[in-house]
């Protein structure tokens, strides 16, 4: 899974992980240092909605849209599943188990309430990350 936050890269190297051609070279060695055959890869896009209003067109994320078709057709990766563009900010739950997605739309009174639950996974993740649970064996 990858989050794009801007299409092309940015002079600041310490961000250049948030762009485009950078993440998904980091995600695609990543898998393949894990096993993956290139040859087996097929992807899913979702995202790239013009959420706040009153932006200049292009917006980031027809661009991010554009950059990941573009992408992906280069390295033909096949696009099998995309929701992208629209107005309104989407939730993505991915079951990495079924390589199933549910996509769904945020109404935007939701979103304090999902900024929360957010902001509460990520806290449990960087608490995780330094101090690992062991895992239990059945």
């Amino acid at each position: 899974m990858n989050h794009i936050l801007v299409p092309s890269s940015v002079s600041n190297s310490r961000n250049s992980a948030q762009c485009g051609v950078h993440a998904m070279e980091l995600l695609i060695n990543g898998i393949m240092k894990l096993g993956g055959d290139r040859r087996g890869f097929v992807a899913k896009a979702f995202g790239g909605g013009n959420v706040l209003p009153g932006f200049i067109t292009p917006t980031v994320g027809e661009l991010n849209s554009d950059f990941v078709r573009e992408f992906l057709l280069a390295e033909s990766i096949p696009l099998v599943a995309q929701r992208m563009g629209g107005l309104k900010a989407v939730r993505v739950s991915f079951h990495t188990y079924t390589g199933r997605a549910f996509v769904h739309t945020i109404d935007g009174s939701r979103l304090p309430a999902i900024i929360r639950e957010e902001t509460s996974y990520y806290h449990t993740g960087v608490e995780e990350r330094f101090h690992p649970v062991e895992p239990k064996l059945f």
